[in-house]
């Protein structure tokens, strides 16, 4: 199992957000990977700059890490051409280094075009457009495109990496599985379920494709005390309580905190690692790597405090992880 370090753009500033960067790889951290927000979740968390302006710098201040968009919603306020050419100009600034991770998108930052949130099942008809549209522009020359949810009239990609750009998508149960799996390199997830990675890997053995990267992520929160630990977890991660299917629907952080004003600070903890020890986060990793994951990317909650957790993940926390899943 590979470990990363999540970038997340809904805590810390982009000047911040670059130097965390090059902390994390110092770190030895194996990728990083970084959330495509046009809000925060709560008002709490406080800040959520252009993901690929920063994605753009860190590729200048880190040197081996892999680098990951976690994830780009190629639908509404991204049109899948300019995803490709925005993709495609990431991995020759990192010299190959970077994955497109795509998904449906949350109503939380696509509202803000005024378009509408389509029902789940049309945005999963609009990224399969987007996939077709964006692996069309990788493949080099002159796109055409008419579907039912876009066009793209003469596009092209000018400057294209010589190693085509990996996709991963994010998914959530056996239908998105199916849709997704021949069109991507990658599964995206942020729950341990063992049937997804299941079906992931038979679908593409189906098609003669070989086993693919399947890429989670895991939030935690590092302090030294315990109690503060739980009180900020609570403070700006209790929206993660809501699950996908919910979080994809509430359209601001004043409904993420009005449908979390119940949820306690032992409701989060009981779901996220809180305190200044190696041994919960690592048992919180075992469900993903008995599902199937190969890729674990952490989240410590946050953006104040990132430095010492970066120590503590050096000195500490990467070797314990890595002596039991590595």
């Amino acid at each position: 199992m590979r470990f990363g370090y999540t970038l997340l753009t809904e805590q810390a500033g982009p000047r911040a957000l670059v130097s965390h960067a090059a902390g994390a790889e110092g770190a030895g951290f194996d990728f990083e990977v970084i959330s495509d927000h046009y809000f925060p979740w709560l008002d709490e968390q406080g800040h959520s700059p252009y993901a690929w302006s920063v994605l753009g710098a860190v590729t200048q201040v880190t040197h081996r890490v892999g680098l990951m968009s976690f994830v780009t919603c190629p639908l509404l306020r991204y049109h899948p051409a300019v995803v490709a050419q925005k993709a495609a100009t990431v991995s020759l600034l990192s010299a190959d280094r970077f994955t497109l991770g795509l998904g449906a998108g949350e109503n939380l930052n696509e509202h803000v075009i005024g378009g509408g949130w389509p029902p789940a099942n049309v945005r999963h008809e609009m990224l399969t457009e987007a996939l077709d549209i964006i692996g069309a522009l990788f493949d080099g020359g002159q796109v055409n495109y008419a579907g039912r949810h876009y066009r793209v009239d003469s596009a092209k990609l000018w400057d294209l990496p010589e190693i085509r750009t990996p996709i991963g998508v994010a998914v959530s149960g056996a239908q998105s599985v199916s849709r997704f799996a021949p069109l991507a390199d990658a599964l995206i997830a942020v729950q341990a379920e063992e049937g997804l990675c299941r079906d992931w890997d038979r679908e593409r053995s189906e098609l003669g494709q070989e086993h693919s990267r399947k890429i989670a992520q895991l939030p935690v929160c590092w302090d030294p005390d315990p109690a503060a630990a739980m009180r900020r977890a609570h403070e700006q991660f209790r929206w993660f309580a809501g699950g996908w299917k919910v979080n994809a629907e509430l359209p601001a952080p004043a409904s993420f905190a009005g449908a979390t004003r119940f949820v306690t600070e032992r409701d989060v903890a009981e779901s996220i690692p809180c305190g200044p020890d190696p041994e919960p986060i690592v048992a919180a990793a075992q469900p993903f790597a008995e599902a199937g994951f190969t890729d674990l990317a952490l989240v410590q909650i946050g953006g104040d405090h990132q430095e010492k957790f970066l120590d503590f993940a050096e000195s500490t926390l990467l070797p314990a992880l890595r002596e039991s899943y590595g």
